[in-house]
C-alpha cells in the first residue's frame, strides 16, 4: 500500500523528471537525500545531531573534493560576515557591529566531529563557514555515495535571519542550521562563505527528527509524520493525543524535493491552520498578543487568496503544506514556509507574507540561484508581490509597479548602480544591492511584458514554470523561454538591462507639418535601445499607435488589448540615434504625441516623452 507521503514523493519526482525532459537536454543537477536526528538542549541553546547524506553525482565530472556550508559560524566576532558588516560604507542596520559584541554563550557554532564516506574516514578542515573535505576516493559520474557525520552546534543570539530569542521573543528561528552540502553545477562548486546574502542548494529529500522539550511547538518545512503522537494542533480531527512521558518529544518531519529545511520553535506559539479547497494545508504559528491577535486572524484569508492567485496564474503550488511562522528578523523564505516578524500593521503583515510566499515559486520550486543571480529571485518576487497585493487588496486601477520603477530611477541616477550580473555578496553598497536586485529586477520582468506583449508574457510565465520546475534556471534560460514563446530575439535585452548599467531615455524631438501631413522625429538620448509604443492623440480625443520595434528583435509583438489601434510599424536600427515617422494626417488634427503612456518603458527621463502639439501650434 502506498501511503500519502510516498505517493507525494512519487508524483513530485515524476513531475521533476518530466520537467527535466522538457527543459534543455544538457541540464543536470546533483541529488541529495538527508536523514538527520537532532537533539536540542533548550537550557544551553545547543544541539547535537547525526546526518546521513546520500549524494548522487549526476554531473559528467569526477569529484575529488566536497564542501559543506556551516552557516552558524558566521555569527562569531571577526568572521567574514562580521568584518563585512562593519566595514561596508552603509552597513545593514540589523547587523552592524552586533556580531562583534556577542559573548561566548551567544555566538553561533556549527562543528563537524566526524565524517565518513561509504564507511571510511575522510579528511576535512573547518574554514569558518565552509567545511573543506578531501575525499578518500573520487566520486565518479553517476555514482551515489553515503556520507555519515556527527555534528554539534550552538544557536546564536538572533542577529540575521537565524538564531534564538529574537526581538519579538521567539525562542528559535532555525534556518541554515545544519551542515549543508554545497551546490555543484555546470559552473562547479558554489562554496561561497556566508557574509550575509542569500542561498543556493541542491534539490533533494529530507527526513528530520528533532528531539526537544515537550512544551515547545514546532513549525516550518516538511510534513509531520507523527502528528497524532505530537498533537499541538497537528493531530487528525477526533484523535486523542497521548500524554507525553518524560521531558522531551521527538518531532519527525519529511520533505520531498526541496533544497533546504527550516524549523522554528517556541512554547508560546498558537498553531492555527486552514485547509484550502484545491491547495495545501496552510499553517500559522505565532505568539498571540494584542500586537498580533487581530491582524494574524485576518492574515489567514489573505494568505489563502494569494496562494490561489499564484496557483491560477503562475503555476500550481506543488506541495501539500505551507507554514507562516513568526520568527527571524523581518521576512525570509524557505521551502514550504517563511519566517516573518509578527508585530506589524495589517498591510505590512500581509505584504511581507505575500512576498515570502511568492518566493516559493521562484526560489522554492524553480530554484533560482539567490547568491549569484539575486535579481532573478528577488526581481520576479518583487514584481509578483505588487501584482498579488493589488489583486488581494483590490486596490484602485493604477500602474502597480510604480514603486519599483521609482526606486530603479533613483538608483540609476545615483552613480552607484552596478550590473545585475554582480554576485550578491560582492556589491559595493547595500544601497545598490537592494534597489538593484529587488526593484530593477522587478522592472526587468514588467518591461518584458512591454517588449513581447502581455499575452505572450502570460503564456511565457506558465511555460517557465512547466519547463523549469526543480531545475535551477538562470537568467539566460528565462530569456530563452520568452524568446520561444514570443518568437522574438531578446539577447540584447539581457545584455543591456542585466549585464550593464546603460539607461533608457527616448524623446519626442519635434512634430512638423510637411505639406498636408505630419513628420514626427523621435530621438534616442540614452545608451540602451528599446522598442517604442508611440501614441498619437487627436484633437477629437481618439488615439492611434505607431509601433517602432528594434531591428535586432527580429519581429513584432502582437497588438495588446486595451491599447490604441496600431496604424504603423517602423523598424528602428539600434545604431541610429533618431528616427522619422511620416503620418498621413495634418498637424492641425494632432493634440499630442507621447512615448509609452503605459509607463512600462523604464525611461529615466520622462520629461521629453510627450510633446503637446496643440499648445505648440498655438504658440506659433
Amino acid at each position: 500500500m502506498i501511503n500519502k507521503f510516498s505517493l507525494s514523493v512519487f508524483v513530485i519526482a515524476f513531475l521533476s523528471a518530466f520537467s527535466a525532459v522538457q527543459a534543455q537536454s544538457d541540464r543536470w543537477q546533483q541529488k541529495v537525500k538527508y536523514i538527520m536526528d537532532v537533539s536540542m538542549d533548550v537550557e544551553k541553546n545547543t544541539f547535537k545531531g547525526t546526518q546521513r547524506l546520500h549524494y548522487t553525482n549526476n554531473s559528467p565530472d569526477t569529484l575529488t573534493r566536497a564542501f559543506y556550508h556551516l552557516y552558524f559560524n558566521a555569527f562569531q566576532p571577526n568572521s567574514m560576515m562580521d568584518v563585512r558588516s562593519r566595514t561596508i560604507s552603509d552597513p545593514d542596520r540589523r547587523v552592524m557591529d552586533r556580531i562583534q559584541k556577542l559573548s561566548p554563550a551567544e555566538i553561533g557554532i556549527l562543528k563537524v566531529n566526524s565524517l565518513t564516506m561509504d564507511g571510511k574516514k575522510v579528511d576535512f578542515e573547518h574554514v569558518e563557514t565552509i567545511l573543506e573535505v578531501n575525499l578518500n576516493k573520487p566520486i565518479l559520474p553517476g555514482q551515489t555515495v553515503v556520507f555519515d557525520m556527527d555534528f554539534e552546534g550552538q544557536v546564536p543570539l538572533q542577529v540575521r535571519r537565524a538564531g534564538r530569542d529574537n526581538a519579538e521573543g521567539i525562542r528559535y528561528s532555525m534556518s541554515q542550521w545544519y551542515p549543508k552540502m554545497a551546490a555543484y553545477d555546470r559552473r562547479g562548486w558554489h562554496a561561497n562563505p556566508y557574509v550575509g546574502r542569500e542561498f543556493y542548494g541542491n534539490f533533494g529529500d529530507f527526513d528530520v527528527k528533532i528531539t526537544i522539550d515537550k512544551t515547545y511547538i514546532l513549525g516550518g518545512t516538511g510534513y509531520l509524520q507523527n502528528a497524532n503522537q505530537i498533537g499541538h494542533g497537528y493531530e487528525d480531527e477526533g484523535v486523542t493525543v497521548p500524554v507525553a512521558k518524560g521531558k522531551n518529544l521527538t518531532w519527525h518531519f519529511t520533505a520531498p524535493n526541496v533544497h533546504d529545511f527550516m524549523w522554528a520553535a517556541d512554547p508560546k506559539y498558537t498553531h492555527e491552520k486552514v485547509k484550502m479547497e484545491d491547495g495545501p494545508m496552510v499553517h500559522f504559528l505565532y505568539v498571540k498578543s494584542d500586537k498580533t491577535q487581530e491582524n494574524w486572524a485576518k492574515l489567514k484569508g489573505y494568505t489563502v487568496d494569494a496562494i490561489q492567485y499564484m496557483s491560477d496564474n503562475f503555476g500550481k503550488y506543488p506541495y501539500e503544506q505551507y507554514s507562516v511562522v513568526q520568527g527571524g528578523d523581518g521576512g525570509m523564505e524557505y521551502p514550504m514556509s517563511t519566517l516573518i516578524t509578527g508585530h506589524r500593521g495589517l498591510q505590512s503583515l500581509v505584504g511581507v507574507t505575500v512576498h515570502e510566499l511568492i518566493h516559493s515559486w521562484y526560489y522554492g520550486v524553480l530554484g533560482f540561484n539567490e547568491s549569484s543571480e539575486p535579481w532573478l529571485d528577488e526581481g520576479f518576487t518583487t514584481w509578483g508581490t505588487s501584482v498579488v497585493m493589488d489583486a488581494v487588496f483590490k486596490k484602485e486601477d493604477k500602474f502597480v509597479q510604480n514603486g519599483a520603477y521609482t526606486s530603479y530611477f533613483r538608483l540609476a541616477k545615483s552613480g552607484y548602480e552596478e550590473p545585475l550580473t554582480t554576485h550578491g555578496d560582492h556589491y559595493n553598497l547595500n544601497s545598490a544591492y537592494g534597489p538593484g536586485t529587488y526593484n530593477k529586477g522587478a522592472v526587468f520582468v514588467e518591461q518584458l511584458a512591454y517588449v513581447i506583449g502581455k499575452e505572450n508574457f502570460n503564456k511565457a510565465m506558465l511555460r517557465l514554470w512547466n519547463d523549469w520546475k526543480y531545475m535551477h534556471p538562470n537568467g539566460h534560460d528565462v530569456i530563452r523561454v520568452m524568446e520561444k514563446t514570443s518568437g522574438l530575439e531578446l539577447d540584447w535585452y539581457y545584455d543591456y538591462f542585466i549585464a550593464s548599467t546603460k539607461t533608457i531615455d527616448y524623446g519626442v524631438k519635434s512634430v512638423d507639418a510637411v505639406d498636408n501631413q505630419t513628420k514626427i522625429t523621435l530621438e534616442r538620448v540614452g545608451l540602451m535601445p528599446m522598442p517604442l509604443d508611440v501614441v498619437v492623440t487627436y484633437t477629437d480625443g481618439s488615439q492611434e499607435m505607431i509601433y517602432l520595434p528594434l531591428v535586432i528583435q527580429r519581429g513584432n509583438k502582437p497588438e495588446e488589448k486595451g491599447m490604441p489601434t496600431r496604424i504603423m510599424t517602423v523598424r528602428w536600427p539600434w545604431t541610429n540615434y533618431s528616427q522619422e515617422v511620416q503620418l498621413a494626417k495634418p498637424i492641425s488634427s494632432i493634440k499630442s504625441v507621447e512615448i509609452d503612456p503605459s509607463q512600462r518603458l523604464a525611461d529615466v527621463n520622462r520629461s521629453n516623452n510627450k510633446l503637446d502639439v496643440s499648445t505648440l501650434m498655438e504658440k506659433k
